[in-house]
């Protein structure tokens, strides 16, 4: 059968969990996830495990944080004033909110705490210091390269 290799497109049908079983995402009820492999497209220790999968091949792999999302740093949490934020920001905890960097790039962020001064917001991906858990199968090489 053939292997899926760097460069090649590849679909394929996940369910992404926690450690503790939790699903965070799934392609189940959708198309099958199409990415080329080796262009940093998905995580890096998903990709890593489908490069040499054959086509119609499941399997379930545990993917450390540091081959995921990375390991959370506590630096990128930031408290800002509360009057800083626009009034009709939601500033629930776990609020998901946007925040646009002086060179234009997009950063999301979590509330994780407010108070009447001030709201910490956090842009750690949410999944970041997380190992995670995919059912992966292959199923197609769209490209091979």
């Amino acid at each position: 059968m053939t292997q899926a290799k760097s460069g090649d497109t590849v679909r394929i049908n996940y369910t992404g969990r926690l450690t503790d079983g939790t699903e965070f995402d799934s392609s189940a009820g959708r198309e099958p996830l199409e990415f080329t492999l080796g262009a940093g497209q998905v995580i890096p220790g998903l990709e890593k495990h489908i490069d040499g999968m054959e086509v119609g091949a499941k399997d379930t792999v545990t993917i450390p944080s540091d081959a995921a999302y990375g390991p959370h740093r506590p630096e990128a949490i930031q408290t800002v004033e509360r009057a800083s934020v626009p009034e009709n920001v939601p500033l629930d905890i776990g609020a998901q909110l946007q925040a646009r960097t002086p060179d234009g790039q997009t950063v999301p962020l979590t509330v994780v705490g407010v108070d009447e001064s001030s709201v910490q917001l956090d842009a750690n991906h949410p999944l970041a210091g997380k190992d995670l858990v995919f059912d992966v199968e292959l199923v197609e090489i769209v490209n091979a390269a």
